[in-house]
């Protein structure tokens, strides 16, 4: 029976990042043209599925007013009307957003905001 008697060899692994805030959260960033699995951010695609539910309850007539059905829901006609802005991006964005390729600058604080020009995912 021969037995080995050798070490695991070491190995050492250097990966630069740093440490962003995201939607309330910190979240590890890597360089640009690192690989890194997509993952959605699920409090931007909460707000999306109620932006478009809310948006179909009111198409349908449901609910005639935002104010009456921010009122059912318990929350604020301020906080509805941000949210349902959700419904007004373009298709590929929702997509990005679901997909969790929308990359660090589209957060849900930001969405709202005048969109620059330049702006791209």
């Amino acid at each position: 029976m021969i037995r080995s008697t050798s070490v695991p060899e070491t190995v050492t692994l250097h990966v630069p990042f740093r440490i962003v805030k995201r939607g309330g959260r910190k979240e590890m960033q890597l360089p640009h043209g690192a690989t890194q699995p997509c993952k959605a951010d699920s409090t931007s695609v909460k707000a999306l599925a109620r932006a478009f539910r809310w948006k179909r309850m009111l198409e349908s007539g449901e609910f005639a007013t935002i104010a009456d059905l921010a009122e059912r829901e318990g929350i604020a006609t301020s906080y509805m009307t941000r949210v349902l802005r959700l419904t007004l991006l373009a298709p590929d964005i929702v997509e990005a957003i679901l997909d969790g390729t929308q990359g660090p600058e589209v957060t849900l604080a930001r969405v709202p905001e005048p969109f620059q020009l330049d702006w791209r995912l």
